[in-house]
C-alpha cells in the first residue's frame, strides 16, 4: 500500500509518501510544493499545486491519500485559501482515482505520540525515529505530511 500525507497551504503543500510493504514501513520520498504570492494570483497559484500534484499521483501512484483536515482558523482569510487549496488538492485525488481520508492534527498527533497535545518538536522527533531517518525531515510541513500519511497506515490496520 502506498500513502500520499498531504499538509495543505496556499504557499506552502508539505507531501510525504510512504509505503507498507510486508509489515514494514519505508520512506518513498517527502518534499513540499512551494508557491510564491509575490508574482502570482490565487488561480495561478492554485494551477501550479494542481499540476505539481498531479505529477507526483503518476509517478508515484499511490492506493490513498490522507489529507490534514481544517477544522478551525483564527484568520478567516487564510482559512478560506487553505479551503481552496484543499479543494484542489481533492479534485486531484479524485481525477487519479485515489480515495482521501482526513485527519485532524490532534489525530495525528495521537497516533504518533500517543498524546493529542504533542508539540511540533515532539511530533518531529517522533517521525524520525518511526521512519528510520537519519534526520528531522525538513521543511516542517513535509515532516507534518509525513506524519499525516503514517497516521493513515496506523488507521487502517
Amino acid at each position: 500500500m502506498i500513502v500520499i500525507g498531504i499538509d495543505p497551504g496556499i504557499a506552502i503543500v508539505g507531501y510525504g509518501i510512504l509505503e507498507k510493504k510486508d509489515g514494514r514501513i519505508v520512506t518513498l520520498c517527502y518534499n513540499c510544493i512551494f508557491t510564491s504570492g509575490k508574482d502570482k494570483n490565487t488561480p495561478e497559484r492554485l494551477e501550479e499545486i494542481y499540476s505539481a500534484l498531479s505529477r507526483l499521483l503518476k509517478e508515484y501512484k499511490p492506493d490513498c491519500m490522507a489529507l490534514e483536515k481544517l477544522f478551525f482558523a483564527r484568520n478567516v482569510s487564510s482559512a478560506m485559501n487553505v479551503a481552496e487549496v484543499r479543494g484542489v488538492i481533492m479534485l486531484a485525488a479524485r481525477q487519479h482515482g485515489i480515495p482521501v481520508t482526513e485527519y485532524t492534527p490532534n489525530r495525528v498527533k495521537q497516533a504518533i505520540t500517543g498524546s493529542g497535545k504533542a508539540d511540533k518538536r515532539q511530533m518531529q522527533d517522533m517521525i524520525r525515529r518511526l521512519l528510520s531517518l537519519g534526520e528531522i525531515p525538513r521543511p516542517d510541513d513535509a515532516a507534518d505530511a509525513l506524519s499525516i500519511a503514517l497516521c493513515h497506515i496506523h488507521s487502517v490496520r
